[in-house]
């Protein structure tokens, strides 16, 4: 089992949402942050007075899948959430050990 975990823009979260529905995956967790990459956050003027936003918003997407679904739902994201510009995200993907289901007690990719 795969723990995939995207950091995208927070926009994006409905179109996802939809198109991992669509594709027959409904599942995820999302955590709201903030946070910068290398762009280092985004300078704006008001009124003529410069200022740095160092912490922009970001979505935090976690889902658990099966080894086999990991390419799909990778491919799903970064299809959706690409716009070319800087801050369109990251994908993490690591191992997860094991997974129980707290209601049923099933355990490892029978949880998922």
């Amino acid at each position: 089992m795969k723990k995939i975990e995207a950091i995208i823009r927070p926009e994006k979260l409905e179109l996802l949402r939809q198109h991992l529905e669509k594709i027959g995956y409904p599942g995820m967790m999302v955590t709201k942050m903030e946070g910068h990459g290398k762009q280092g956050g985004v300078t704006h003027q008001f009124r003529g007075t410069e200022y740095k936003t160092s912490f922009l918003p970001k979505l935090r997407i976690e889902i658990v899948v099966t080894d086999a679904q990991v390419k799909k739902l990778s491919d799903a994201i970064v299809e959706v959430c690409r716009s070319g510009s800087v801050g369109d995200g990251k994908i993490f993907i690591s191992s997860v050990e094991n997974t129980i289901r707290i209601r049923t007690g099933e355990s490892g990719e029978a949880a998922v």
